[in-house]
């Protein structure tokens, strides 16, 4: 499980300061034809049992969702060895351009002495020319989470990285390395010789937009009672690509190649809330406004200053922005099978084909059959349940909504309902359509898309109910999708 660290969070207004500056000296853009790749972060450290078939199913329902590898997350655990060589035996079975590439989990490596960081150089040598491995020139990708404080030994952090691992005789010119450090992007041109490129984690979240922040953020602005305004104020945060303006722009201080990789991120949600004796992490970001799509817009219109997008995740059920479904010999962080079960996710990915082949190609693909996906959350966000654990931070910034998308092929009409009472029917044109509708104490969710009189889909997903008297506070997203037949 992740989340941002402390030290990056203090520092992170900062760094968007900057981009105002940034906006000046706007990046320049990739030379064409370099190739944009979209990959999913993939926790090993949920994969304890996984047989080589587990791993192929994920694989391959990754990729026929427009998805080119995984990002392995991999950390101490004791069976992280075996299972990192089952998931490269399972991408080489499927003789595909599936790839796989390892992101190590610095929050659970030690790296404060330079014999720490050999676990992590002979890993990254052991797979660093797999047929499946990604190549970035020639030369092995390789990742992280975290690892701003590591030293391995050296008098700083840039040192450490450089003397042990980027420019190590054993592993310097093998590899390409794209780490998330969460610091200031503009003290990247201390990590000369470490940084390859740049994985910017918090990217896919308005993680600035906090209920304290909010009235600087979005002045005059009531979120509990969004007008049009409000509305469209709001829209500009969510999914915004302020966060990345500054990253791109000293990326290029850091590193003076022209092969410099500057990953972005997406995410559909984020709800954790594990209490303070276990994992102690009990919020939320804000991921209204279709932040699913609007953050995939927003990387699309950004495409020329970005080279990979990684989804973050495919399996994190502890965050609640899992994509991947869950298998049955699958064990969750203790506690949050209370927010996971029940709420399959993969309805999202119905989605990802269409904007991942939009952000590689540069061109919309083409709606073959009409899809429609719906999400919302399982009870209002201020229902007060007897939850010893407290309601999440920020829950304040929330919206009571069903929010649906529409992938329609022609021009036709969407009745979204929330009750028996309360329905709203919108207009929709071919391509992608974004619609809301307040949810309903005690309703459910449901759409009806109709096409010259003729239904065209009917979704109203079992086991949905906005209970306004949960037991326990829950906000993750219930999200249903159906295709036409």
């Amino acid at each position: 499980m992740h989340l941002p660290t402390l030290s990056y969070l203090a520092g992170v207004l900062a760094a968007v300061r900057l981009v105002g500056a940034s906006r000046c000296r706007a990046p320049k853009p990739k030379p064409p034809g370099v190739p944009k790749l979209v990959v999913a972060h993939h926790i090993v450290g949920l994969t304890a049992s996984y047989t080589i078939d587990e791993w192929v199913t994920d694989m391959s329902l990754a990729q026929s969702s427009g998805i080119d590898g995984f990002a392995l997350n991999i950390g101490m655990d004791d069976y992280t060895s075996q299972q990192v060589e089952n998931a490269y035996q399972a991408a080489g079975q499927l003789n595909s351009a599936f790839k796989l590439f390892l992101s190590f989990d610095m929050t659970s490596y030690h790296c404060a002495s330079a014999t720490d960081a050999d676990p992590i150089r002979n890993l990254t040598l052991q797979y660093a020319s797999h047929p499946s491995q990604l190549q970035v020139d020639g030369k092995a990708f390789v990742s992280s989470f975290s690892g701003e404080t590591c030293t391995f030994g050296q008098g700083d952090v840039p040192g450490g990285w450089r003397t042990e691992f980027t420019q190590h005789p054993d592993v310097a010119g093998k590899i390409h390395f794209v780490p998330s450090f969460f610091i200031d992007p503009a003290t990247f041109g201390q990590y000369a010789g470490v940084l390859d490129g740049d994985f910017n984690w918090n990217s896919a979240w308005p993680i600035t937009l906090t209920t304290n922040a909010a009235p600087d953020l979005l002045p005059g602005v009531n979120l509990n009672q969004l007008d049009v305004t409000a509305d469209a104020a709001l829209q500009k945060v969510i999914g915004s690509f302020d966060p990345d303006t500054p990253h791109i722009s000293n990326l290029v201080v850091a590193s003076a190649q022209s092969n410099r990789t500057y990953m972005a991120s997406v995410s559909p949600w984020f709800f954790t809330h594990f209490p303070p004796n276990t994992y102690n992490k009990n919020f939320v970001y804000d991921c209204d406004e279709h932040l699913w799509v609007s953050r995939w817009e927003t990387l699309i219109a950004n495409r020329d200053h970005v080279d990979i997008v990684e989804i973050l995740t495919w399996n994190d059920f502890g965050e609640s922005h899992y994509l991947g479904p869950r298998h049955d010999s699958q064990p969750l962080p203790p506690g949050s099978e209370a927010w996971v079960d029940g709420f399959n996710h993969t309805g999202w990915l119905s989605l990802t084909s269409y904007f991942a082949a939009q952000f590689k190609t540069g061109q919309a693909p083409p709606i073959e059959k009409d899809q429609l996906v719906m999400w919302a959350r399982p009870h209002p966000k201020s229902a007060t349940p007897a939850d010893p654990v407290g309601p999440p931070r920020d829950f304040q910034l929330l919206q009571d909504k069903l929010w649906a998308v529409v992938l329609a092929t022609a021009a036709g009409q969407l009745t979204l309902s929330s009750s028996d009472t309360t329905s709203q029917t919108f207009d929709v044109q071919a391509g992608v359509n974004k619609l809301s509708l307040p949810l309903t104490a005690g309703g459910y969710m449901r759409g009806v898309l109709t096409r010259g009189g003729q239904t065209v889909i009917d979704l109203k997903p079992d086991g949905f109910v906005f209970n306004a008297n949960p037991s326990a506070y829950n906000f993750n997203a219930f999200v249903a999708n159906a295709t036409a037949a």
